[in-house]
């Protein structure tokens, strides 16, 4: 006997369940998309479709999981909504502040389809071309037909380095759980203990936190990187199982995330007191440190606080241990995705600040093994441009007054 089988859908809304609390209100979203929409408007555009987390969880509260599958936030002068897989089910269009529709995976680009529902086709549309890979802007120019496309990644990126009072908020509350995470790690610290060991001390402390302080959110991508040794030479380097030792300089690692908002904590420590060339590195770092903190206020560029700095390293005869740039903005970031590079303090960046950056100060030379004083010396604030200057939100002490173990 035959059986008609029904055609599946290409995609369709999969509303389940009420709309979760989001991090911000509802009028802090609608503020957002209409910042984009003038980013539309002035390029001559009728739609944005944007595929990073960063710029999806920014503008609607939604951060996807894309386990190789594609995502979007399509924007256009009447609409906003994501397209999530539907491996998702409801939860993408639950957390996310605008419309939702879930595409399936029965025949290949419905994803596509789903896109071009919302924006039509022969429409001019904005994209991210630091994003959107060369496969999948084969996608887009085949299934959407624009009229033209436009590579509108930095203006969101612009928009996004003006922080608004919430984010702002939210930014502090993520310093102060970095700092506890710093010290549950301060008191992991032992001669004979793994890195994992301390690491999984703060990492559980800040997670902890989180839970209690936003328990409507999701609880997901807070991560510790403490390093020992030779494994502090440099900023990003895995956790590993060594065990500490006497004479060690270590390097605290603490990166809440809530809801998407990345914040961090950076120190350097010793177990046991440092020897006189290592002490001499690290004086001269957080000498460049404090020297940085003071350079932080309106109207100061990116480049001319680097070349300060710089010139203080260069008259210490330190600037080729120099590792990278001296801080950066904060926000809707990962390291595994986003950043706002026209807000990093480095040679090549002359963005003036202003009210409403939000920018880390965080000096490190890496001396190599061998020499006196080898290791990664590191450390790192936050701190809130405002009118009249900066205003500092981390607490944890920085020094050797306060970090030999």
């Amino acid at each position: 006997m035959n059986k008609q089988v029904s055609k599946r859908p290409e995609f369709a809304p999969f509303p389940n369940g009420t709309k979760a609390v989001l991090p911000f209100a509802q009028s802090e979203y609608d503020s957002r998309i209409a910042g984009l929409r003038a980013i539309l408007s002035e390029n001559g555009l009728g739609a944005a479709v944007l595929t990073s987390m960063h710029n999806i969880a920014y503008y609607s509260g939604f951060l996807y999981c894309s386990f190789g599958r594609p995502y979007a936030l399509v924007v256009t002068a009447d609409k906003a909504v994501t397209i999530s897989a539907g491996i998702d089910g409801g939860q993408p269009g639950r957390r996310s502040a605008c419309d939702n529709l879930v595409y399936t995976d029965w025949q290949r680009d419905n994803f596509w389809r789903a896109v071009a529902s919302v924006t039509g086709k022969g429409a001019a549309i904005g994209y991210e071309g630091d994003h959107l890979n060369l496969v999948q802007m084969q996608r887009l120019t085949s299934f959407l037909s624009p009229a033209r496309s436009a590579d509108i990644a930095n203006a969101t990126m612009q928009q996004r380095m003006m922080k608004s009072p919430a984010e702002i908020a939210l930014i502090r509350e993520g310093a102060r759980v970095a700092d506890l995470g710093g010290y549950a790690i301060r008191e992991a610290i032992a001669e004979g203990a793994r890195e994992i060991d301390v690491a999984m001390a703060g990492r559980d402390a800040m997670e902890l936190e989180i839970a209690r302080a936003f328990p409507d959110s999701e609880i997901r991508d807070s991560w510790v990187w403490f390093q020992s040794g030779l494994n502090t030479d440099g900023a990003h380097n895995p956790v590993t199982a060594r065990r500490l030792e006497m004479g060690d300089i270590l390097s605290l690692n603490t990166f809440p995330m809530i809801s998407g908002y990345y914040t961090a904590l950076e120190r350097t420590l010793f177990l046991g007191e440092p020897d006189t060339a290592s002490l001499a590195i690290w004086q001269a770092n957080v000498e460049a440190h404090e020297l940085g903190l003071s350079l932080i206020r309106p109207g100061a560029t990116c480049s001319g606080i680097t070349h300060e700095i710089n010139a203080f390293f260069e008259s210490r005869g330190l600037l080729h241990f120099r590792s990278f740039g001296y801080g950066h903005s904060f926000g809707v970031l990962s390291h595994y995705y986003g950043r706002e590079a026209g807000l990093e303090l480095r040679e090549d960046v002359d963005t003036v600040l202003e009210p409403g950056h939000v920018v880390s100060m965080e000096p490190m030379l890496t001396l190599p093994e061998g020499m006196p004083g080898a290791g990664g010396y590191r450390e790192h604030d936050i701190l809130i441009v405002t009118d009249t200057g900066s205003e500092n939100i981390t607490g944890f002490p920085y020094g050797p007054d306060h970090n030999v173990i």
